[in-house]
């Protein structure tokens, strides 16, 4: 909901703080930056100190950094407030996950919660561009940013009233070398790729700010990996299980495209069919329908299907709904370029919610939990970030070549935002792939099971590397 409520406030927020054209894109990334490259430390925190009270710790500086965005003057004001909002998201998401899956058994009970979960996601996001249209229309845009106050201090009412305190990870200790090696590595990589609106990608100032994410990445993956390393941040046995590894990587391709998707379908509402943010808002919502339908099929079939069965379908749905939104025009209209690609997409992106959960955090002991939630939920930030950050350097530069070229700015803008659609269509379609030839049949899903949970000690055993 904190996206996509954002998203469709993302023109009045330019206008009432001044934000240049392609700056505006940092209104989101910063948010996802933050998220993404703190959420390994905020999981393993999770294991570590406590699922409650990280869940707890995480909504309260959430709420805190909501106000401020609210009072936010300046672009650098709302930037910095979205910049500590993804910090306490990074504590409160992969908590919240944990929480979930260490509380239902594994098989049918934790599949149907996780489908639960899958669902409040898409109502959240229907809910979010409903609201986030009413708010800006009838409130001014910095209601979009207060409204969460309230919501993230009941999420502190509910946890304490209702969460039991739990215990905290047993004398383990947070990995703090390999929290900043790979929140500084992952940080990196996002900007790198996020500036490519202001620097080239052939500029010193890129491949300087990208070679120095490898180093990090290079030096976290070496500290993870170490004979003494006894509770690392990561324990890449995970990642080396098909499930676990195709999982992350298709959830990652997912996101890099959806999240561009909804940033380009928000700014063609609003900028070329020129609707007010409460009609932008409701032109979400077929996406957002078709997201619910398409949670409660997975949910209901992945038990019997399997992951592979379902991502595959999916993922190419997703693909032809985004690459049919790459169709759109300077004279179209709702119900000739949005409704059908939305109900489309809106489906596929559903189904692909809920089995990536599963597979990533099943079989795991309790105290990994944390951990593998943050790892799939890095994943969704990362991949969502670059995705719009590099897709949206695309979509600036075509743009200023059509008006170039004496191009009308609609049309100029509507090519621009269609060849974004239409990218962010081959993502999934790739995401697609990657479920085909990554993730594991559902026989052999079913035999690797029993045999998921992992070791205590930092390395895994060398059978579980191998599945």
């Amino acid at each position: 909901m904190v996206m996509s409520i954002v998203n469709v406030a993302l023109p009045a927020i330019r206008t009432g703080l001044g934000f240049a054209p392609d700056q505006l894109s940092w209104v989101v990334n910063a948010y996802s930056l933050v998220f993404g490259g703190l959420l390994l430390l905020g999981g393993r925190a999770a294991d570590v100190y406590g699922q409650r009270r990280l869940l707890v710790s995480g909504a309260v500086v959430f709420a805190v950094a909501s106000l401020g965005g609210a009072l936010a003057q300046s672009p650098v004001q709302m930037i910095v407030a979205r910049v500590v909002q993804g910090l306490g998201a990074a504590a409160l998401a992969p908590a919240a996950l944990a929480i979930l899956t260490t509380t239902q058994r594994e098989g049918r009970e934790r599949t149907r919660a996780l489908g639960v979960y899958a669902a409040v996601s898409a109502v959240g996001g229907a809910a979010g561009v409903l609201f986030g249209g009413l708010l800006t229309e009838y409130g001014g845009w910095r209601w979009v940013m207060l409204v969460n106050v309230p919501m993230a201090l009941a999420v502190v009412w509910l946890a304490m009233r209702h969460i039991p305190q739990g215990a905290s990870g047993g004398g383990r200790r947070l990995d703090v070398l390999g929290g900043i090696l790979g929140t500084g590595g992952v940080g990196l990589l996002v900007l790198g790729v996020v500036r490519t609106n202001e620097y080239a990608w052939t500029s010193g100032m890129t491949l300087g700010t990208l070679a120095g994410a490898v180093v990090l990445l290079v030096a976290f993956v070496m500290v993870e990996t170490r004979p003494s390393a006894t509770d690392p941040l990561v324990r890449f046995g995970l990642l080396a299980r098909r499930s676990v590894g195709g999982a992350n990587l298709f959830m990652l391709l997912v996101c890099a495209g959806q999240f561009a998707g909804f940033y380009f379908v928000s700014l063609y509402l609003q900028q070329v069919l020129e609707m007010k943010p409460v009609a932008a808002g409701t032109a979400f919502l077929p996406f957002c329908a078709g997201m619910i339908a398409g949670s409660a099929v997975s949910t209901r079939l992945l038990g019997t299907l399997g992951s592979k069965a379902l991502l595959v379908p999916g993922g190419l749905l997703a693909a032809v709904g985004f690459g049919w939104f790459g169709l759109i025009s300077a004279s179209g209209s709702f119900v000739a370029d949005i409704l059908g690609p939305s109900l489309v997409a809106g489906f596929g992106i559903g189904v692909c919610f809920v089995p990536p959960t599963g597979a990533a955090t099943s079989g795991l002991a309790p105290h990994e939990a944390g951990m593998a939630s943050a790892l799939l939920n890095s994943a969704r930030q990362i991949g969502g970030a670059i995705g719009l950050a590099a897709l949206v350097t695309v979509q600036v530069r075509h743009t200023e070549d059509g008006l170039a070229a004496g191009d009308a700015p609609k049309e100029a803008m509507t090519s621009g935002f269609g060849l974004g659609l239409g990218l962010a269509g081959a993502i999934l379609a790739v995401a697609a792939l990657t479920a085909a030839f990554v993730l594991p049949s559902r026989a052999r899903e079913t035999a690797a099971a029993p045999a998921a949970a992992p070791s205590d000690r930092a390395g895994a055993p060398a059978t579980e590397a191998r599945q």
